[in-house]
């Protein structure tokens, strides 16, 4: 029997660690790929980043838009409904026998949440996992209890989505999916990412990827000052930006960045990488910046540096690569002297990445093709064992 497998995607970000898992259920004569892009991949402003999902050869089955523009908690709210809505209005026209998700976004939320309510069983990637910076560590662990299916990428993540009430026979451990794509492609070379990107490197270069720390006191505008006040600084290195997500504050970073790169030559700023670039680029640089979860999850494989600001990934299991430090211009110029010291680059040759060495897509494509889904929808929360004091 054909089993038809929807893929939900909304970012570049999301994309790009399901890439290889969507060719391997293309490439399965006994499924059938759907696809539904929501979210930024429909917006000019994130680059329309839809078509690198055709241009690797994808069908699209539906195009979602929910995205106002507005990046206000308002406005928020509202893309969720309209992701709730049209998402469900997808599904009952693709009737898919399972539809697979990946990570915390609120789009990825309201979309498992139409599946839920159409019966649909959900398989859910990188789940378990815990990000207290960011209320998407909420919409994470709510995904986590609206599915049926999860592939987690540690141990540990495993005993937490079980301790979150799902039975231990559901739960996979699979290894991080983005290490597929790294090992996949073949990454361009600094000469031909110079070309790609229209730039010239310096001596030194760094990638930078900050995203608003949705649950954080300070603004993520005044987080985002610190940061360019220590990149000011920074004039013999080229510096490359990636955008940040539709999340609240997201607007405004924007905006700064702009305004930075209009002042400071060795600056450059990309709507959207897409992998291969952002892959080559981390080849290339010193040390990723920012606050994006590839920071921990993809960047240790390279055994480059990542300076993690913030507490947005706060939570994530690290390699020693990962050096973690207050979104201040102190703690970010120390940790950028800690990256060029000798000491440390001798010690990144050992990195070793807790999210695996690849073949997770493997993994996941062979069990959503040969597990029963026969009641798989009626699920019942799974008892942990406790000891209860006498009084």
């Amino acid at each position: 029997m054909n089993r038809k497998i929807c893929v939900v995607t909304s970012s570049r970000a999301d994309y790009g660690l399901l890439r290889w898992i969507m060719q391997d259920i293309k490439d399965n004569p006994n499924l059938t790929l759907q696809v539904i892009a929501t979210g930024m991949h429909l917006s000019n402003s994130f680059g329309l980043t839809l078509k690198e999902i055709e241009q690797d050869g994808f069908t699209i089955n539906s195009k979602v838009e929910i995205l106002s523009g507005d990046d206000s908690q308002l406005g928020i709210a509202e893309s969720m409904s309209r992701a709730l809505t049209e998402v469900a209005k997808a599904l009952d026209t693709l009737k898919p026998d399972l539809v697979l998700v990946l990570g915390d976004r609120f789009e990825i939320f309201a979309s498992v949440s139409a599946a839920m309510v159409a019966k649909i069983p959900v398989a859910h990637l990188h789940g378990g996992e815990k990000t207290i910076g960011a209320y998407d560590d909420s919409f994470r662990h709510a995904i986590t209890k609206l599915s049926h299916l999860h592939f987690v990428a540690t141990k540990e993540y495993r005993k937490r989505v079980i301790q979150l009430g799902e039975n231990p026979s559901s739960v996979f451990v699979v290894g991080g999916v983005g290490i597929d794509s790294i090992n996949n492609l073949r990454l361009l070379s600094k000469s031909e990412l110079e070309k790609e990107l229209n730039l010239s490197f310096n001596e030194k270069s760094l990638l930078i990827t900050f995203h608003p720390e949705t649950l954080a006191k300070a603004s993520p505008a005044e987080q985002m000052r610190e940061l360019l006040n220590a990149l000011e600084d920074q004039k013999n290195t080229t510096l490359i930006f990636t955008m940040p997500n539709a999340d609240t504050g997201g607007n405004e970073i924007s905006n700064m960045i702009k305004n930075f790169i209009a002042e400071n030559p060795n600056a450059h700023a990309f709507t959207s990488l897409g992998q291969l670039k952002y892959f080559s680029c981390i080849k290339v640089v010193d040390a990723v910046v920012g606050n994006s979860s590839s920071g921990l999850l993809e960047v240790p494989t390279f055994k480059k540096a990542t300076i993690n600001i913030g507490d947005r990934q706060k939570g994530r299991l690290q390699a020693k690569s990962v050096i973690n430090c207050e979104p201040d211009k102190k703690s970010i110029l120390d940790s950028l002297d800690r990256v060029y010291s000798g000491a440390f680059n001798e010690s990144l040759k050992t990195t070793i990445n807790p999210y695996g060495i690849g073949g997770a897509s493997a993994k996941v494509v062979k069990i959503i093709r040969e597990i029963s889904l026969e009641q798989i929808v009626n699920k019942i929360f799974y008892d942990l064992e406790f000891e209860y004091d006498n009084d």
